[in-house]
């Protein structure tokens, strides 16, 4: 009896797996029907469960569907937008339309963007696409570029120049090696027997006589010129000089006068003008021509500073701005998904780059500037201010 119990059993799984093999839907209503599939340029309306899958056909124009299903309804079409925008295939029942941008614009959000411009010093890594943004960077060492471009990337910088060239400029960000030609004429003389000869060939019928020494005559004025010019700035330059040496002695012996007013101490030196300077106002002279000329570093902004960047490149309503910096930076695009996917991607961001080097506040509004971020460059430049030290 075992064995009778076992044999229809099997026979129902062989059944239900041949039944398997031939619906093609891979559904069977509550009855054991298969399940029916809807073809290309119809939706589903009901799915199959107590009864079989209802379909309708796609609106002309507005809906399609490019698959056979039983669960997908019909989809929207896409809609070229914008003035600068054309299709190039109209949406049916069972493909989508295809929207085109004409160069130099890029396919966003269902509408065309103009391709971002590099500025100078900085190249195209990747070129705009139809569907995607041209991707900029700065030019390293060894590589320039001189122009605005969403085309062009950083070229190399010249080795050297040529035999009858003198170099008076290194390569940069903006521009190649500056080279001169050697030949260039300052001030050319005019030799009197060239003048003569010409003279001569001109009107050979009529010759002019030319007094010896008369060239002379004409180059004298010129050299007086120069020579009046740099007596004249040397003078001008000695008297600047003394007027602040002056100005200065005068406001150390204000300042040593209300001091010696107020402590009466102090080992005096009397100079030949008279005026009584000690060694603290000599060592507060020197203080005064420190001038703080290092970069300032990101990382050394106050937090609160910091703070503020930030939520200025988090700013909905611009976008994901924090992306494009990124892309300025030097990130890879692998890098920047990684950071898009943290609660904070800016701050995670920016206390990324401030580790380096490179990261200081003269890179991030280069950056910012290409961006036409404006407000940040400006926050930036009175945070920058604030902190100098004279």
């Amino acid at each position: 009896m075992a064995l009778g119990g076992i044999l229809p059993a099997i026979c129902l799984l062989l059944v239900s797996k041949v039944s398997a093999d031939v619906c093609e839907s891979g559904q069977f209503t509550k009855d054991g029907e298969c399940c029916s599939l809807c073809p290309p340029g119809f939706g589903v309306v009901a799915p199959c469960g107590e009864s079989d899958t209802m379909c309708e056909r796609c609106r002309e124009n507005s809906t399609f569907s490019e698959v056979s299903s039983s669960t997908e309804e019909c989809q929207p079409c896409s809609s070229c937008q914008g003035p600068m925008q054309s299709m190039e295939a109209a949406c049916t029942q069972k493909y989508d339309a295809v929207c085109h941008c004409p160069d130099g614009y890029f396919l966003q959000n269902g509408s065309c963007t103009p391709c971002q411009v590099c500025s100078k010093g900085y190249g195209v890594k990747t070129p705009c696409t139809r569907t995607e943004n041209t991707l900029c960077q700065l030019c390293p060492s060894g590589y320039y570029s001189e122009v605005k471009s969403s085309e062009s990337p950083c070229l190399a910088c010249r080795t050297e120049c040529s035999e009858t060239e003198v170099q008076i400029g290194e390569c940069t960000p903006l521009h190649d090696i500056l080279c001169m030609n050697k030949d260039v004429p300052i001030l050319k003389r005019i030799d009197s027997d060239t003048r003569r000869d010409d003279n001569t060939t001109s009107s050979s019928s009529t010759p002019e006589f030319i007094p010896p020494g008369d060239h002379n005559r004409n180059i004298i004025p010129v050299y007086c010129s120069i020579l009046a010019a740099v007596v004249v700035g040397l003078i001008a330059y000695v008297a600047f000089k003394c007027y602040r040496s002056c100005k200065q002695k005068k406001q150390l012996a204000k300042a040593r006068a209300g001091e010696i007013a107020t402590s009466g101490e102090g080992e005096k030196l009397h100079s030949d003008s008279g005026v009584f300077l000690d060694t603290h106002s000599l060592q507060e002279q020197n203080q005064l021509k420190v001038v703080k000329t290092e970069p300032t570093l990101y990382i050394n902004l106050p937090p609160h500073k910091q703070e503020e960047v930030e939520r200025l490149l988090m700013d909905s309503s611009r976008g994901k701005d924090w992306q494009r910096l990124a892309s300025l930076l030097g990130y890879e695009e692998d890098t920047i998904d990684t950071f898009g996917r943290g609660e904070d991607p800016v701050h995670t961001l920016l206390s990324d780059w401030s580790s380096k080097d490179s990261s200081t506040l003269e890179v991030l509004c280069a950056a910012l500037v290409n961006m036409e971020r404006a407000d940040v460059v400006e926050n930036l430049n009175s945070t920058n201010d604030a902190s100098s030290v004279v």
